[in-house]
């Protein structure tokens, strides 16, 4: 039986399954999660790369956007939020099962593996920061703004 630390984190490699499918940090989540879970077995590891496969294609087709309106416009409301919540449960429960098999140690450094990657995958889909978005000049007055924050500059002798 896992703690709930390990808990935790199945449910999050889940959600990270979900959030990375069909973004930039996809392929590299993708082939350390099924290098993982294939624990050294390429076949394994071969029919794990066909299930992110299939789950990228399928929450792909229901919509990502959770409108209901996939390619098909079938129209069905919640099938993108259905097919998240779905894939989400299932790769959490593929995590619990493969944690559970583990002897202690190797668990330990499985969950290392697993939060570093949801980490990087994380920092891919995380915009830059640190940059100016916006920079207005009214006269003597600089305005710039960016990452939440706006700065007034002025140029002139006023107090």
């Amino acid at each position: 039986m896992l703690d709930e630390a390990m808990v935790a984190l199945a449910a999050s490699v889940g959600s990270g399954v979900v959030q990375a499918a069909g973004t930039d940090a996809w392929l590299a989540l993708r082939n350390r999660l099924a290098r993982l879970f294939g624990r050294g077995d390429r076949q394994q590891e071969g029919v794990q790369l066909e299930r992110l496969d299939r789950t990228a294609a399928e929450l792909t087709a229901a919509g990502q956007d959770g409108d209901g309106d996939g390619p098909e416009g079938n129209g069905r409301e919640g099938t993108g939020s259905e097919e998240r919540a779905r894939h989400g449960a299932a790769w959490q429960a593929r995590t619990e099962d493969l944690l559970e098999q583990l002897e202690p140690d190797e668990r330990a450094v499985a969950a290392a593996e697993l939060r570093a990657l949801l980490d990087e995958a994380a920092a891919v889909a995380r915009p830059a920061t640190g940059g100016f978005t916006r920079n207005t000049f009214l006269g003597p007055t600089a305005i710039q703004s960016g990452d939440g924050n706006v700065q007034v500059n002025r140029f002139d002798s006023r107090p």
